[in-house]
């Protein structure tokens, strides 16, 4: 976009010899006319002046008429082709019929190089003072030796006349008639670039950067120090130009009848035209750009940088504008930041305003601008209340008047025309404009800014919460934190956290907005990993706008990381429900499972135990395991649990007792263990009560329920047998009193049930071996094959145990054994006959149950044997005696076993039991006596 760059001015106007070639040295300027003169000219101001020369160079053109000071005629016998100030050595080189260089100031002769003689193009390399020329089809390179001459370093061939040249690096760019070449300095190589043009000739131009520019007609191509093409466009002039000079940031073309400026940053705009006819030379100063015409020279002044930013800026071409900013010096830093903040914003909201939404938030990102600013342009997007005072976006007018921009709350941008207020906007308009604004596109572009700022946004929000936790960890708390209008919120990981700071506000204000642009442009996904991750979203705004677009997954992350876990499992609990009759969407019905609560529960356990159990209990029958699993790798108290089982889910607490104990045996306590036996005991006392009163009742029946029963009693140890014992029936049930007896250590009754109630002998000798191996393991072997006495007492003299049997389960269990509440039940046993709540009779003495003391007394005569078998009669049990006796041969007593039998026991029959009993004595005995022997020849 066209802008005025430079002011031209007429620096002189009526030289009167025909100007051939020009140069500037200082604030002077010398000018090589036709008649082979050279003419000095000096401002006006300071024809007066008589600074020492040496000052000159620091002195650059200045914007007013020039006089003649000084006509040197004869300075070379040909018109001058062209010349060139060196001012790192003081020197004047020209080109005239050969290469002279001369002093300054005096412009004595210094060194003429006659091999020049012919010449028609040079470039001199001031870093090194190297020295190239043309003439025909040779290029001569020279050396400045550093004093007044030059030495001759190379020649090199060329196909054709040189027509325009330039060093690059170590290599000279040479254009000729029909093509560019790179020619090798040092070996004289050269490499082939492009063609030239066919209309202009060729031109070669060297960057500031070391790169050249090469002239095809109209046409100026990059390209870099080895000819290799550079990917930076074109630049395109009007018309193919004589000569090209470069200021930055500007190429500046001597064109046929104008000079033309254009920009160096691509795409290569026209910046300005200056129309100066018949112009033959231009050059480049330190502070400007001098036109030659045939008698006249002028003088392009660049407009100072921030004018131009201004003209830029207003005419659009923020492009342009910006880049002229970064040119500013340094000691202008706050004002390029400020101006180019202003341009940021401006051509922000033109790009926005044109319905380049992205380019828009870059340049608002570019801006520094809070993020408020750019929020307001969104009206629907709803931000949490802030104790922060926003005022209003002002934006510096760079042309240096009172103007600014601001927007308000409403989203409608200020046009950046002045000539187009707010107000004449239509209702129509700003309903099709909010509409736009609100877009897909929009807020796409929204939420790549939001995601750009969020970084050090949070990043500052994160540290002052951490240091806030510091302070007051050492009672350094800030007296905002009794503020009573604190703006709090609580996140994850850190529990809550009053929000006081201008930062974590604007982390609220931030994620807020992000999660509704998130949600409303049909991101979901995105915005479930934003609140999974930390954030400091507003729950009340983004809560609603999730419950509106039932977005329930995000929802539940949202309740998750502020520690609302009350509504989290209430929506996951309904949800599940939902999901069982499809109410749902179908994606989520995969995820919604019963096991969903409990792995939301799981991270809950230690700190929110009683939570913990209140919504375990939605789950707990439809998936046991699990809800289990949660309860004992939680930590959870077992008697905890249990507790509030009985209390709210008392038909799932011998579920959850089962569970635990086959989990962790060992973590099951006393108290539990009784519990659950108790619980199977009340269902299994109602299950007998009901058949009983069908008359269905069998003692050989077992329901499920009583399994686990028998099962619990025989392999916990941890519970009471005496209360057990008391609730059961005394005409049923006797599997379950003999091992509750058993527990009871009475031996004695238990194998009574066993042998004369339940009529299962292997039973009764199963028991009298784990009672044998119980004792053994307890090393007391002495007493351990008494059991099996008490067995054979029975066998021997039934009518006598059955008596007694009776008499002492009177002793035992009281004759009323009133209903016990039952554990984990609401309701109470009863069973035939009633069962008393008194206390258990005391326990006979150990004598009454030992059979070595009522027994198995060795004093014992036969005639008391003989007694005993007669009180037994014919109900005596031989068979199961005999048995027992060849079976367990080694763990009997044998003498007080042949001291129960009767009389008329056979010999014969006792050969299985006295075989193998005589064979291991004799085997003792012979043994006994080697030992003695041994011990005898010892001594």
């Amino acid at each position: 976009m066209v802008h005025s760059a430079y002011d031209s001015f007429e620096l002189i106007s009526d030289c009167p010899t025909k100007i051939e070639a020009i140069e500037a040295y200082g604030p002077k300027l010398l000018l090589g006319c036709s008649d082979g003169s050279l003419k000095i000219y000096a401002p006006d101001s300071s024809s007066s002046d008589r600074s020492p020369p040496s000052d000159y160079h620091a002195h650059k053109l200045h914007q007013e008429p020039y006089a003649l000071e000084r006509n040197l005629s004869g300075f070379s016998k040909k018109p001058l082709v062209s010349m060139e100030v060196l001012e790192s050595r003081e020197l004047l080189l020209s080109l005239s019929e050969s290469i002279a260089f001369h002093g300054l100031p005096n412009l004595g002769t210094i060194a003429v190089i006659t091999k020049a003689k012919g010449a028609n193009v040079y470039s001199w390399d001031d870093r090194r003072g190297f020295l190239c020329f043309a003439r025909q089809k040779r290029v001569c390179i020279f050396r400045h030796d550093g004093g007044r001459g030059f030495v001759e370093v190379k020649e090199f061939g060329v196909p054709d006349v040189v027509k325009s040249m330039s060093w690059c690096g170590e290599n000279i760019c040479i254009g000729i008639r029909r093509e560019y070449m790179i020619l090798n300095s040092t070996n004289g190589a050269l490499s082939e670039v492009f063609p030239s043009g066919r209309l202009a000739p060729p031109l070669v131009v060297s960057l500031p950067s070391g790169e050249l520019l090469l002239g095809k007609d109209n046409i100026g191509v990059f390209v870099d120090q080895n000819g290799k093409l550079l990917q930076e466009g074109r630049v395109c002039w009007s018309e193919a130009p004589n000569v090209v000079v470069i200021q930055k940031p500007y190429a500046i073309a001597l064109l046929p009848r104008y000079v033309e400026v254009r920009s160096l940053r691509a795409p290569y705009p026209l910046i300005q035209t200056v129309v100066l006819r018949n112009a033959r030379r231009i050059l480049q100063s330190n502070n400007s750009v001098i036109v030659a015409l045939d008698n006249a020279v002028y003088g392009l002044f660049p407009v100072p940088l921030g004018a131009q930013i201004v003209q830029l800026t207003a005419s659009g071409d923020f492009e342009e504008a910006l880049a002229l900013c970064k040119l500013l010096p340094p000691e202008e830093a706050s004002l390029r930041a400020a101006k180019e903040g202003s341009i940021h914003m401006r051509y922000a909201h033109h790009l926005f305003d044109n319905g380049a939404y992205e380019d828009a938030m870059e340049h608002f990102l570019a801006s520094q601008v809070d993020i408020t600013y750019v929020l307001s342009l969104y009206s629907s997007i709803v931000l949490p209340k802030t104790t922060m005072v926003s005022e209003p976006e002002k934006l510096m007018d760079i042309s240096g008047d009172s103007s600014h921009l601001s927007r308000g709350s409403s989203g409608i941008s200020d046009d950046m025309e002045p000539s187009t207020p707010l107000h004449l906007l239509e209702s129509e308009e700003s309903a099709a404009l909010e509409s736009k604004k609100m877009s897909h596109n929009t807020l796409m572009a929204l939420i790549k800014f939001l995601q750009k700022k969020r970084y050090g946004i949070i990043e500052k929000a994160t540290a002052e919460g951490t240091e806030e936790v510091v302070l007051d960890a050492v009672g350094n708390n800030f007296a905002s934190y009794e503020s009573n209008n604190r703006f709090k919120r609580s996140n994850k990981g850190r529990g809550s956290i009053p929000v006081t700071s201008g930062a974590r506000e604007m982390a609220a204000i931030l994620d807020t907005a992000l999660l509704q642009a998130l949600i409303l442009t049909g991101q979901a996904s995105v915005a479930l990993e934003l609140l999974k991750g930390l954030n400091y979203c507003d729950v009340k705004i983004c809560e609603e706008i999730l419950q509106k677009n039932n977005h329930h997954t995000a929802l539940l992350e949202l309740y998750r990381c502020n520690s609302m876990h009350h509504e989290a499992l209430k929506l996951l609990h309904q949800l599940v429900e939902d999901s069982k009759s499809n109410q749902v969407q179908t994606e989520l019905i995969q995820k919604l499972k019963p096991e969903s609560i409990v792995e939301y529960l799981k991270p809950l356990c230690g700190t929110e135990p009683m939570l913990v159990l209140e919504y375990s209990m939605l789950v707990l029958e439809s998936c046991p395991t699990q809800t289990i699993e949660l309860f004992l790798n939680g930590n959870i108290p077992a008697d905890l649990v249990n507790s509030y089982l009985k209390q709210h889910a008392p038909n799932m607490q011998a579920t959850y007792l089962e569970l635990m104990l086959a989990m962790d045996e060992n973590g099951i306590s006393g108290n539990l263990q009784n519990e659950m036996v108790h619980i199977y005991l009340s269902e299994v006392l109602d299950w007998h009560a009901d058949l009983s009163a069908q008359q269905k009742w069998d003692e050989q029946t077992y329901s499920s329920t009583r399994k686990k029963l028998l099962s619990a009693l025989e392999s916990i140890s941890g519970y009471n047998p005496e209360p057990l014992l008391r609730r059961l029936p005394t005409d049923a049930l006797y599997e379950e009193r003999a091992i509750l007896l058993g527990k009871m250590n009475q031996h004695e009754l238990a194998l009574s049930l066993y042998v004369h109630k339940l009529h299962v002998p292997e039973l009764a000798l199963s028991y009298c071996d784990r009672v044998y191996e119980s004792l053994i393991h307890q090393q007391s072997s002495r007493s351990s094959g008494n059991i099996y006495l008490t067995l054979l007492q029975i066998y021997l003299n039934p009518r006598r145990t059955t008596k007694n049997f009776e008499k002492r389960i009177t002793n035992l269990v009281s004759p009323q054994n009133i209903g016990t509440p039952k554990v984990g039940s609401a309701n109470t046993v009863k069973s035939k006959g009633g069962r008393g709540n008194k206390k258990i009779a005391a326990i006979e003495v150990a004598d009454d149950i030992r059979v070595g003391q009522s027994s198995t007394d060795s004093s014992r005569s036969d005639g008391d044997a003989d007694e005993s078998s007669e009180e037994g009669g014919s109900t005596i049990m031989l068979d199961e005696v005999l048995d027992l006796l060849s079976r367990k041969w080694d763990r009997i007593n044998g003498a007080q076993a042949l001291k129960l039998l009767p009389r008329e026991t056979k010999l014969q029959n006792l050969l299985p039991f006295m075989g193998p009993l005589l064979r291991k004595s004799s085997e003792a005995y012979r043994n006994l006596s080697v030992i003695k022997s041994l011990r005898q020849s010892q001594r």
